[in-house]
């Protein structure tokens, strides 16, 4: 199957002919991120580089002349280094693919980093600087994700995290997985690949000590790690550790609450760390000494222990249109707000933030509120195929599907408010019939599945009972695509509208999910986290789960290609139809 997979991603068979197809779609993470400095402390920060892209994960030299980082700048994510001055700004790698978390050797020669290429996979990647500047070998490949590599001081050694070897497991059997991540040590060359922790848990962000005899990083569980995102159980923990390379030992050098990540040893033998969520988030020193608080992120500190690197987010509400990098060329992608939906004329658009449905011109621009609930949460907007109504889930989606929520349909201009469905369940992800007379939506709670409603007499009929959602209408009529959990894993099937020809078109772990279909019905758009995580979970923007990319097929599952390739979560498409 991963054959086949790879076989299909390399396709360079082309989508349409003459100009790209056009898709907005939903991200979680930030639009602008900037790298600062500080004393060692946190105090007098001081921007490194203007902050107008996405720029992240620095790290500094050995010799403390350069800061290794990623940015998007040049829209993919590509490894870059930069003097602490800001001076001399080189781009060092420039792969299509994802390449992120590097570190120069302690001569300088050689770049450590994490990389996407040959499979999708988060691997890691070794670019000799001196000779062969844009070419990379791999190095301890898997299908699985390496993360936070670290030289040992002497340049033999690079200590990491990785997934390998764990099984994805689910959190309460519901859409997030959980990462398990082990500490590794291997030889610069690839070799004596070596586990220094057991399977199961959490390590974290490997640091060497100077002298090269111990690694410092964070511990944790999945179980404990995994509550802090969503308020469950009881408040989420780790803790910094020490371990002796040569006998095993561990030291815990921290203890209490909260959670603590990105160690560093100092050369005074202070540890420095990271903070993250709650009031008290920042850095800290496991001397107890006080450290700033605030909102950056991976800190890094000079080899003297005198500066600090780390990146920021930059406020502000992100734009609602903004181009970004598409590993195919015969689709361009936009990022907006959450859940878009391109009016049929392709001449506008339309997003539900909260309670409002705003409105927005192709461009993105005059923006308006069209519909405000004032009170429940709208959710999933779809146009009638004439362009004279909206419909959208009405209620309270995100807060459980315990909750009640109802299908409610608007005027193009947002007025004529009027509910299309009753009952106490959870209803919502309209879709519409191309002829603009039914809808197929899902009900969650008490009764589970698929249903389809006539909009003449408000008829309903049940289509599924299964653990089915993101159900999308073709529009050649003959079809509904939709996400099942029906085999164990979320996937994305087929369906006609009388009930019959269920067909299943991803195989593959991970979440398969929110497919669209294009405006000729050819392609279906959708969100996967088939190549598993990019990053440890833990230190990322968005929490633990693993990072959704966009992909491409055929209405039929076959010619499979990716979309997008980052750290961030990118879901929810909608095509946009030609302007009449």
């Amino acid at each position: 199957m991963r054959i086949l997979l790879l076989l299909c991603l390399l396709s360079l068979e082309p989508v349409t002919a003459g100009e790209p197809a056009r898709l907005l779609f939903s991200r979680v993470g930030p639009a602008r991120v900037g790298l600062f400095l500080a004393n060692a402390d946190g105090s007098h920060e001081r921007a490194l580089l203007p902050a107008d892209s996405l720029d992240y994960n620095p790290s500094f030299s050995a010799d403390g002349k350069w800061i290794v980082f990623t940015s998007e700048r040049g829209r993919s994510a590509d490894i870059y280094r930069v003097h602490p001055d800001g001076s001399v700004l080189e781009r060092l790698t420039g792969d299509p693919a994802f390449d992120d978390q590097a570190a120069l050797s302690p001569d300088g020669s050689t770049l450590v980093f994490v990389s996407t290429r040959e499979g999708g996979f988060a691997n890691l990647w070794l670019q000799d600087l001196s000779s062969q500047r844009w070419r990379a070998t791999p190095i301890v490949k898997t299908n699985a994700g390496s993360f936070r590599p670290s030289w040992s001081p002497d340049g033999k050694w690079i200590a990491f995290t990785s997934d390998r070897d764990t099984t994805r497991a689910r959190w309460d059997g519901g859409w997030e997985l959980i990462q398990s991540t082990a500490l590794y040590i291997v030889r610069a060359d690839g070799g004596s690949l070596r586990r220094l922790t057991g399977l199961g848990g959490y390590a974290g962000s490997p640091r060497w000590s100077p002298d090269g005899r111990r690694i410092v990083f964070y511990r944790s569980t999945p179980q404990d790690v995994y509550p802090g995102r969503f308020g469950r159980n009881r408040p989420a923990v780790s803790q910094i550790v020490s371990l002796d390379v040569e006998s095993g030992a561990v030291h815990e050098l921290t203890s209490g609450p909260g959670l603590k990540v990105a160690p560093q040893w100092l050369p005074d033998g202070e540890v420095g760390f990271l903070r993250k969520f709650g009031d008290a988030k920042g850095l800290a020193f496991v001397s107890g000494k006080a450290g700033a608080h605030g909102a950056m992120q991976n800190p890094s500190w000079s080899p003297d222990g005198k500066t600090v690197v780390y990146q920021k987010e930059i406020d502000g509400e992100p734009p609602p249109m903004l181009a970004v990098f598409s590993r195919d060329p015969q689709f361009s992608l936009y990022r907006t707000r959450n859940f878009p939906a391109w009016a049929p004329a392709g001449d506008r658009f339309v997003v539900a933030v909260g309670t409002e449905l705003r409105m927005f011109d192709a461009k993105g621009e005059n923006g308006r509120t069209i519909y405000d609930s004032k009170v429940g949460q709208v959710t999933f907007p779809s146009w009638s195929p004439d362009g004279k109504a909206i419909a959208f889930g009405a209620g309270s989606y995100f807060t459980g599907h315990d909750k009640p929520a109802v299908l409610a349909m608007v005027n193009a201009e947002g007025t004529g408010f009027r509910k299309l469905t009753e009952g106490p369940g959870n209803a919502g992800f309209p879709s519409w019939s191309p002829d603009g007379k039914r809808l197929v939506y899902r009900v969650a709670g008490t009764e589970q599945g698929l249903r389809i409603v006539s909009l003449e007499d408000r008829k309903v009929v049940k289509l599924t009972t299964e653990y089915d959602n993101f159900p999308a209408w073709s529009p050649r009529g003959d079809l509904i695509d939709f996400t099942s959990f029906r085999d164990g894993d979320f996937e994305i099937y087929t369906i006609r509208p009388d009930g019959s020809g269920v067909r299943r078109l991803t195989e593959t772990g991970g979440n398969d999910a929110h497919g669209i279909w294009s405006p000729d019905g050819e392609w279906i758009v959708f969100s996967s986290s088939r190549l598993g995580w990019k990053d440890e979970a833990l230190v990322g923007y968005s929490g633990p789960q693993p990072y959704g990319e966009l992909f491409a097929m055929h209405g039929d599952g076959s010619g499979v290609r990716q979309l997008t390739d980052n750290q961030w979560e990118d879901a929810l498409p909608s095509f946009q139809p030609k302007s009449k």
